[in-house]
C-alpha cells in the first residue's frame, strides 16, 4: 500500500502495531488476490481469539487494503481513543437501539467510497469446543443485500496460540504460527435483489459461515462438524448441516 494514501494516525497504527505483529507471529498468508485492491468489499473472517483482529488486519494490510473494523460507539466517545479510531477509519456502531438503522447507513457509506469492511459474522469469539466457527448472525447478510458488495471469506487458525479464550492463556512466543487464508467472494447471486426478511438473511448467513467453515478445514485438515449453535434454554443443541 503506497504511504501517501494513508493518514498520520492509520501510518502511526502501523508503526506502533506491525512491528511487533512481525516479531510474534509466523506467517502463512494465502488467497490475497482476492481482496481486490479498489472498491469496497466485505471481509468476513472467523473470530477464534481476541488476537485474531491483529492477525487479520496485518493480512489485509498486506494485501493492500485499510482494514475497517466495526466497533461499539461507547469507546468512540471516549476521549482520545476515539479520536483516533476516527482518524483511522473505523466505524462506530450502535447496537440495540434504534440508532442501528443509523450504523448500517455508515457501513454503506464506508462501502460506497471503497472500503474494505471487515465483520465477524459470529459477533463474538467462537463458543465452539474445538474453535470451529459457529453459527452466525445477521448483519454481513444484510449488509450484502443492501449495497451488492463482495463477501470475502477468511479463515485463519493460530491466534489462538496468542490468547486463548477457552483458558484465557497468553502466549508471547515470538513467532507463533498463524495462517490465514482469504477465498474468493461468496457466491449470494441466488438473493440478488431480495426483500431481506428474517429468513433470508439466515440462508445468506449460513452460505456466508458454512464457506468460512470449509476454509477453515482447508487449513486445519479432516472434516468439519456442522456449524454449532449455543444450546437453547433447555439444554439442546441446534446445529446446521
Amino acid at each position: 500500500m503506497a504511504p501517501r494514501r494513508l493518514g498520520f494516525w492509520q501510518r502511526f497504527a502501523v508503526v506502533l502495531v506491525k512491528p511487533v505483529l512481525t516479531v510474534w507471529t509466523r506467517r502463512t498468508w494465502r488467497g490475497m488476490e482476492h481482496l481486490r485492491r479498489d472498491g469496497g468489499i466485505i471481509i468476513v473472517p472467523n473470530h477464534i481469539s481476541h488476537a485474531d483482529p491483529l492477525v487479520s488486519a496485518h493480512f489485509i494490510y498486506d494485501a493492500g487494503r485499510w482494514p475497517q473494523f466495526l466497533g461499539k460507539a461507547s469507546v468512540f466517545r471516549v476521549p482520545v481513543i476515539g479520536w483516533i479510531l476516527h482518524r483511522c477509519k473505523q466505524i462506530p456502531v450502535e447496537r440495540g437501539s434504534v440508532e442501528a438503522v443509523k450504523s448500517l447507513d455508515k457501513l454503506v457509506a464506508a462501502l460506497d467510497e471503497g472500503g474494505a469492511v471487515v465483520i465477524y459474522p459470529e459477533g463474538t469469539t467462537t463458543r465452539e469446543p474445538q474453535l470451529w466457527p459457529m453459527k452466525g448472525k445477521t448483519g454481513a447478510a444484510r449488509l450484502a443485500l443492501a449495497t451488492g458488495a463482495p463477501v470475502i471469506p477468511v479463515a485463519m487458525v493460530g491466534p489462538e496460540r496468542m490468547f486463548d479464550p477457552r483458558t484465557a492463556r497468553i502466549g508471547l512466543r515470538p513467532r507463533t504460527p498463524v495462517t490465514v487464508v482469504a477465498g474468493p467472494p461468496v457466491d449470494l447471486s441466488r438473493w440478488a435483489g431480495a426483500t431481506p426478511t428474517r429468513a433470508i438473511l439466515e440462508e445468506m448467513t449460513d452460505t456466508i459461515m458454512l464457506r468460512i467453515r470449509d476454509l477453515v478445514a482447508e487449513i486445519r485438515g479432516g472434516t468439519p462438524p456442522p456449524l454449532w449453535q449455543r444450546p437453547a434454554r433447555s439444554g439442546t443443541r441446534e446445529v446446521s448441516e
